[in-house]
């Protein structure tokens, strides 16, 4: 008879622990930081301007000629493209939990749907705050990436590909239904309006739950062929990077040429919708092809986004605290142009890149290895081992976390720091209305 030899209990705690140094996958850390930065420039529309604005750049935000540089360059080069990256991230992240948690011994199904649940909480509660949420999206998609995780990447890439088109693909149709004067897109697309028609807001529901389910498949067929973790070679990630950028900026790029044609009309405000749905994904994979070839270069300013990414969800919930206490809140009443908001968010960047130097920095991770390495005592003193040797490795070589250590998440991470060592859980977004 074979027996099976119990998972040791320190491998069953790293299932859902802190990640070993060696663990880490650096491309995921810096593609995550830099997506996390990303989608500010959006979201900051959301906080400070009308609801049209953020779809509109005609809608508000405009007091001078350099403010209509950045509104159209943010929606040609950042609008939809971080969001994208954020969910191939996360669709990433739930199979790399998955699999480390079964190499651990650990009930797969469960623990996953247990962490979707808390990630689901968190978005409830973040909802409270801001209406801009998506981890409660992410966590309601979340399990359909688990059920399908193990399917052919092809087949999945396929089948991501037609569910991040659906939205834009649509579009036309759903642009049949508004009127004349546009009434039936509400604050959608006018400013002074009323919510929008219950079909908009079918068609608004459909395009980013199927961009959000759709590249988190993509993600999951990415990392299965090696991609997305940085295996292949630099060529291969030039060409990729080239092809992806110059693809997507020009179809994107005709999408606003068409709309300042037409003098942001509301005969068009859904059907211009299909160019930057299809120059979205390969803008998000040129943007990830560029980080990995960064992160190869390992030089030191790579490891500030590193540690932004593995401080995803804290620098991610920040910024929605700033924002609203600072944009909505305090300069609700002020006339804000995109300019002063665009001058904002390089604060706000500055901020985060530097907390994440001061959590991530030498003093709280010798504080954190003391912690770890009192942990580990405590447990020695109440555990049973098979000899002395086993002790000795436990108690004299605790274990370490890469420059911060992270408690893993689908999709993202908080790093587990004596200053925020209650925090435990992570990933990352903003609400598919004001996704970017």
């Amino acid at each position: 008879m074979v027996t099976r030899s119990p998972t040791p209990r320190s491998a069953r705690r790293r299932a859902s622990g802190p990640v070993p140094a060696a663990e880490r996958i650096t491309s995921l850390d810096a593609v995550r930081g830099v997506a996390v930065l990303g989608i500010l420039p959006m979201n900051a529309l959301a906080f400070g301007l009308a609801s049209a604005a953020y779809f509109n750049v005609s809608a508000g935000g405009i007091r001078q000629p350099f403010d209509w540089v950045v509104g159209v360059a943010t929606m040609i080069f950042v609008n939809q493209k971080m969001m994208a990256l954020f969910s191939l991230l996360f669709g990433v992240g739930v199979v790399v939990f998955a699999d480390r948690a079964k190499a651990k011994g650990r009930r797969v199904v469960w623990l996953s749907l247990w962490r979707f649940l808390l990630l689901l909480l968190v978005g409830l509660a973040h909802t409270a705050v801001w209406d801009g949420d998506v981890l409660v999206l992410y966590a309601l998609c979340a399990p359909i990436v688990l059920l399908v995780r193990k399917l052919p990447a092809g087949l999945l890439i396929g089948s991501g590909v037609v569910l991040a088109l659906a939205g834009g693909l649509t579009a036309p149709l759903f642009q049949s239904t508004v009127g004349a004067d546009g009434a039936e897109l509400g604050d959608y697309w006018l400013t002074d309006m009323g919510d929008m028609s219950g079909t908009v807001a079918g068609w608004f529901y459909l395009d980013v739950s199927g961009r959000a389910l759709g590249l988190m498949l993509i993600g999951v067929a990415l990392f299965r062929l090696g991609i997305v973790q940085g295996q292949r070679d630099d060529g291969y990630y030039r060409r990729m990077a080239l092809w992806g950028l110059a693809a997507g900026t020009t179809v994107t790029a005709a999408e606003f040429v068409f709309r300042i044609a037409g003098d942001w009309s509301p005969d068009h405000a859904l059907t211009g919708h299909l160019l930057t749905a299809l120059g979205t994904i390969p803008m998000a994979l040129g943007y990830m092809a560029l980080i990995i070839m960064w992160n190869r270069r390992n030089r030191h300013h790579i490891e500030r986004f590193r540690s932004v990414g593995r401080m995803a969800l804290t620098n991610y919930l920040s910024q929605t605290i700033l924002g609203v206490t600072m944009l909505t809140l305090w300069w609700g009443g002020v006339d804000l142009s995109r300019t002063m908001i665009a001058v904002w968010i390089l604060g706000v960047w500055g901020l985060q890149i530097w907390w994440v130097d001061v959590v991530a920095g030498p003093v709280p991770v010798r504080a954190l290895r003391m912690g770890m390495a009192l942990r580990h005592l405590s447990h020695e003193a109440t555990a049973t081992t098979e000899g002395s040797g086993e002790r000795a490795a436990v108690v004299g070589r605790p274990r370490e976390p890469a420059r911060s250590s992270v408690v893993v998440w689908p999709g993202s991470a908080w790093v587990a720091s004596p200053r925020i060592s209650s925090m435990r859980s992570g990933a990352t977004g903003s609400w598919p209305s004001r996704a970017c």
